[in-house]
């Protein structure tokens, strides 16, 4: 894989739908691929299109243990709904352990914080869940339109953080068509989600920026 190959690619892939662009990436995949999520809004999409190309897909979740009450309900109608095979990691330290050491999940303001807080609760279990799952492509939920940094990124990608294909099916979809995708299949979505290890949604929890390929062992 290199650059002309992801240039090649996108170009290919800017005219397919996402259903051509999962059959695409799975094809590659030889059997090893996965999907991450985090059941934030607008996932139900992608998992209910992965599923039905690949029913038995590996769905990587980081249960961190500070998700809101609807999130955790939307996580377990998706996996009854869709018949998930849910692959939850969880951190080494649950949240009330880490709140008694450390109190509460750090502010917007405290950067430092927030990656400290982001390498244990959530980059551990992820690297955990990539390094025993061992995917060589990678389904993300990543859209243009969610933060600056990804507007950088396209639908084919290498991940320097975890050596994989990383492929971004809805990568171009604006929330009207996500909206449209959701009516059109009968799926719900969640508007409660709250992320601690991003505080906003400028900021990336470390899984998509390289400083989170260092982060759990500095």
């Amino acid at each position: 894989m290199n650059p002309s190959d992801l240039e090649r690619w996108n170009q290919e892939l800017r005219s397919q739908t996402p259903s051509d662009i999962v059959r695409w990436a799975l094809a590659r995949a030889e059997g090893r691929a996965l999907v991450s999520t985090n059941f934030r809004p607008y996932e139900a999409a992608l998992l209910h299109l992965v599923v039905r190309e690949q029913p038995d897909l590996p769905v990587l979740w980081v249960d961190h243990g500070y998700n809101r009450p609807a999130t955790y309900r939307h996580a377990e109608d998706l996996r009854l709904r869709l018949n998930l095979n849910l692959k939850a990691y969880l951190p080494r330290m649950t949240a009330a352990h880490r709140d008694a050491l450390h109190g509460a999940v750090p502010t917007p303001e405290d950067e430092p914080g927030l990656k400290r807080f982001s390498a244990v609760m959530k980059l551990e279990p992820f690297q955990r869940g990539m390094r025993e799952l061992a995917p060589t492509v990678w389904l993300t939920a990543l859209r243009k339109v969610q933060n600056p940094g990804r507007a950088e990124l396209d639908i084919v990608s290498r991940d320097g953080n975890f050596g994989t294909l990383k492929v971004s099916p809805f990568f171009h979809a604006s929330d009207a068509e996500m909206d449209a995708y959701l009516a059109r299949h009968g799926l719900p979505n969640e508007w409660d989600y709250f992320d601690p290890a991003k505080a906003d949604e400028k900021r990336e929890c470390g899984l998509h920026a390289a400083w989170g390929r260092n982060a759990v062992s500095a």
